[in-house]
């Protein structure tokens, strides 16, 4: 999906067509931590930004990246007051037992580490800007759920939609410091970078 600069439109590709999704919504001017078409290193891993989705929560709003990395591997970068986590999806069959619908405090486990729910709300897509790997509307409403795990990573679970209709998606999340974010020039295409302390 990718979003029109032109027109303020969004379209993606369905087969061999292309086709209107909606509007792209107003990027308000504030400070972000990113911009469309950065290279950051996080950790051992680099990543290529290509959209960026502003979601509302009502008493304010945080931001979401869409990336890639040199091998083609996308994921989310969140920066939420300050806070990053780069999240990856969790494919279906490995789903952990969290739903939208936790109660704050609840614990369950996934992958061998406990996790317990510490944020639970609904969102709104407000903007976006660039590529996407999946199609967003502005517009859409979701709810979502947040678990912190004993091992300090994250499992985020959305839900949007209702009934029969309702879609369900699990990410993985690793927080990383902002101050320690780097923004290599390029890299190319395979590159592996090296260990953290050896560059």
């Amino acid at each position: 999906m990718q979003t029109c600069p032109s027109c303020d439109t969004t379209l993606f590709v369905s087969g061999d067509r292309l086709e209107q999704a909606g509007s792209a919504g107003e990027m308000h001017d504030g400070p972000t931590l990113f911009t469309i078409g950065d290279l950051v290193k996080l950790g051992r891993r680099a990543w290529e930004v290509l959209g960026h989705a502003r979601f509302s929560y009502g008493r304010g709003w945080w931001d979401e990246y869409w990336c890639e990395d040199p091998r083609g591997n996308g994921a989310w970068i969140s920066v939420d007051e300050g806070d990053v986590v780069v999240q990856t999806a969790i494919s279906e069959g490995t789903k952990p037992r969290f739903r939208t619908d936790a109660r704050i405090g609840s614990i369950f486990q996934y992958a061998g580490v406990k996790y317990r729910c510490v944020e639970k709300g609904a969102g709104e897509c407000a903007a976006l800007r660039g590529a996407f790997g999946e199609v967003l509307q502005v517009g859409e409403v979701f709810a979502y759920a947040n678990a912190q795990g004993e091992d300090g990573g994250l499992i985020s679970v959305e839900t949007s939609g209702d009934g029969p209709e309702a879609e369900t998606r699990w990410f993985r999340g690793e927080w990383h410091d902002p101050f320690e974010i780097d923004a290599p020039p390029a890299w190319t295409a395979g590159q592996v970078l090296p260990r953290e302390g050896t560059a």
